[in-house]
């Protein structure tokens, strides 16, 4: 469950936080860092989306973001959503998360 944290400036400039439930390690796997990257570089391109800083660790992402064109708390949804879709789509079919057994990261 998200926190009561509001966006009250929709152009104005914050430092952000997203978690994985549970805090699993999942960008320890590179398709999965791709899926972040691939999907803030969108947000860029599409919808506005200015990114100051941004550090992708192995179960959270913090950014300091901020937006030129859309509200950014619609760009913030559209990213959680598509990307955390992405990523479980992506767990499905490969059978394989950070924490699965017999899992071999050679």
């Amino acid at each position: 469950m998200g926190y009561a944290y509001k966006i009250s400036d929709q152009h104005g400039l914050y430092y952000v936080t997203f978690t994985i439930k549970d805090w699993v390690d999942i960008f320890t796997r590179n398709e999965y860092r791709f899926t972040v990257t691939n999907s803030l570089n969108h947000c860029i391109k599409e919808k506005g989306l200015e990114v100051y800083a941004w550090v992708l660790m192995t179960n959270h992402l913090h950014a300091i973001l901020s937006s030129s064109k859309d509200d950014l708390s619609n760009i913030i949804r559209d990213f959680k959503k598509f990307t955390s879709t992405q990523i479980i789509e992506a767990i499905e079919q490969n059978g394989k998360e950070s924490r699965s057994s017999g899992y071999c990261g050679c």
